[in-house]
């Protein structure tokens, strides 16, 4: 061998290289583990509380800091908040092609922390913010300047945002052996339960804290108290950096699936073979992408096992392959295993889009109501979201210990029901969500008529603001089945090497979902007249709201519908795991449903 050391034979060498992957695999199991969480959880707990105190009430501050109309001020965040969607699949492909997922998190950290400092320097700042108006009646309208501080603000927040959303949860996951088949078999514990479980308090701190000081202390302290959050969120992540399992980037996704592709298409005339054990395969060149096992061959979308044929002139060239030229059933299979997530994933788009309005709606809803809980305290009007945090904290809780166990019985399947059927119950509370939402509009301008309200914006309408608290919890159980059950779709039906832009597509469904909702929100304000229109600027007494959530209602039920047919019709990918026990390695091919398919002895 070429490489081999001055008078040592082949049997030591084969020997010293079996030592050096030993030493690697023993110095990877000291890695990771529980003991990482505490420094990765702080930093995404800080990184929640963060955001969550920044965007939760930001509409507020755009409407009476900034005196922006309420859809120019609802589109703005909804806008920004489609582009901090977007940015998470930029930030996946450099963390999954060179950068690896700690530093993506830490650069992004960093640009998060920036906008945050440049915003709560603007509201400090009285020249950087228009005069006050609070009859909200002829307001100045903030200068250019002004803008242009807010957009950049927000713009890098939402660059930050890119560097983190697809790589935190993932590089949490990466600290544990997140083998489905084992994990499902145990039943002892559902990691993205408790991730979300721990983010819903982050975020339910904030809601009741931050609002707080921003309503009745200023903006000053209220965007103030998320920046330090977010800078000792870095500080926090940081100090674990020499524990952590710091997986190898394998090199970017999108050209493999490119090659295979490419592949594909030249060899478009080759006849693919009926045995599918003749097509190409190699151990070697998959390692990095394949840790904990490779995927196997499966038939459908079998054109594209064209990529994979090993022509004469190849079984017999030493040379390393011409990926553009002949891929592997690994990388053919990730392409598949892509294709076939694709439709289930595009579901979450429209179910993004009906809810992308509704929290900024919601809010100046309460804004009119009766929010005393006492003669001198008021709920703050963003607040309210507490209630949809603490049923989705409630509900994952009793999600594993009542619903896992009751649905076992009749599933058989460890988890209660799959992901897929998990995300349709979601799809399906959250259209009873909506529509809940609309009786309570009608409910809330019917007070104001009675009392001859209709025409006072500032007016406080004598009807409890807890008649929005049903939606709200509704939208919590919602949570708990689709946000939940689409998270652990996209990691357990990716491919490894995949997971941080898998965990991207998440958040691009949420941005696809609010530019689309953006759009609609810009028609139905155009195109519902002047006179009656169902979303006005200012009086939302002599608007339509209703009529919004009808629509989104019936926007929801079509795209359930679709839902369904596309569950029914996809096939789990095949998985071949490899595992060492009692000293011999075994071979177990799993469907990722959690069900075993063969197991053979490969010794």
């Amino acid at each position: 061998m070429d490489n081999m050391k001055p008078g040592m034979d082949l049997a030591s060498q084969k020997k010293a290289d079996e030592d050096v992957k030993e030493e690697e695999k023993s110095r990877s199991k000291r890695l990771g583990g529980i003991r990482t969480m505490p420094f990765i959880l702080a930093n995404e707990i800080c990184d929640r509380f963060a955001a969550s105190g920044f965007h939760s009430n930001m509409i507020t501050y755009l409407t009476r800091e900034l005196n922006m109309p309420l859809v120019q001020a609802s589109n703005t965040l909804t806008n920004f908040g489609g582009t901090a969607s977007f940015t998470p699949l930029i930030g996946a492909l450099i963390a999954d092609s060179f950068a690896g997922r700690f530093w993506t998190i830490i650069v992004g950290s960093v640009i998060y922390e920036l906008g945050l400092v440049s915003i709560t320097i603007s509201a400090v700042l009285p020249s950087l913010r228009p005069p006050p108006c609070p009859t909200q009646e002829h307001c100045q309208a903030a200068s250019a300047f002004q803008l242009w501080i807010l957009y950049m603000s927000l713009l890098l927040t939402s660059l930050g945002t890119g560097g983190i959303r697809p790589c935190v949860v993932t590089f949490a996951a990466d600290q544990f052996d997140m083998d489905k088949s084992s994990t499902a078999r145990s039943g002892k514990w559902n990691f993205f339960n408790w991730y979300y479980f721990i983010m819903g308090i982050a975020t339910l701190t904030a809601l009741t804290v931050v609002v707080y000081v921003q309503d009745n202390v200023g903006w000053g302290w209220g965007l103030g108290i998320p920046t330090i959050a977010m800078a000792i969120s870095i500080i926090a992540f940081l100090i674990g950096s020499a524990l952590y399992r710091k997986l190898k980037p394998g090199g970017s996704p999108l050209i493999r699936l490119f090659q295979v592709i490419v592949a594909a298409v030249k060899k478009r005339k080759e006849i693919a073979p009926e045995d599918p054990k003749l097509l190409y395969q190699n151990k070697e060149l998959d390692a990095a992408i394949s840790v904990h096992g490779r995927l196997v061959h499966s038939d459908q979308y079998k054109w594209f096992d064209r990529a994979a044929i090993v022509t004469e002139r190849e079984a017999t060239n030493s040379n390393p392959p011409n990926l553009w030229r002949l891929a592997t059933v690994h990388r053919v299979e990730e392409l598949k295993t892509i294709i076939r997530m694709l439709p289930i994933w595009a579901a979450g788009i429209l179910h993004v889009t009906s809810s992308s309005h509704q929290h900024s709606f919601t809010i100046q809803q309460a804004r009119t109501m009766d929010r005393h809980l006492s003669h001198s305290f008021e709920i703050p009007p963003a607040s309210l979201s507490i209630f949809g945090i603490l049923t989705m904290l409630s509900g994952l809780v009793l999600y594993e210990r009542l619903f896992v166990p009751f649905a076992k019985r009749f599933t058989g399947n460890p988890s209660g029901v799959t992901c897929l059927q998990r995300m349709g119950i979601g799809f399906t509370v959250n259209i009873l969500a909506t529509i809940v939402a609309s009786f309570v509009e009608m409910k809330r301008k019917a007070v104001a008529a009675d009392h001859t309200l209709l025409d006072d914006p500032k007016a406080i309408i004598p009807i409890s603001v807890f008649w929005l608290v049903p939606q709200f919890c509704l939208h919590g159980i919602a949570e708990v089945f689709m946000s939940v059950g689409h998270l652990e779709f996209l990691y357990d039906q990716s491919p490894e090497s995949m997971r941080s832009t898998a965990a991207a597509l998440y958040w691009i469904a949420i941005s696809v979902g609010n530019y689309i909702g953006t759009l609609l929100v810009s028609l139905v304000h155009k195109y519902t007249g002047q006179k009656n229109n169902w979303l006005p600027d200012r009086n939302l007494n002599r608007g339509s709201l209703e009529y919004y959530y009808w629509l989104v209602s019936g926007i929801q039920v079509v795209n359930l519908v679709y839902y369904v047919i596309c569950a029914w019709l996809y096939t789990y990918k095949p998985l071949e795991e490899v595992k060492e026990e009692d000293g011999e390695f075994h071979e177990n091919k799993i469907s990722q449903n959690g069900s075993e398919l063969a197991r053979n002895e490969t010794a």
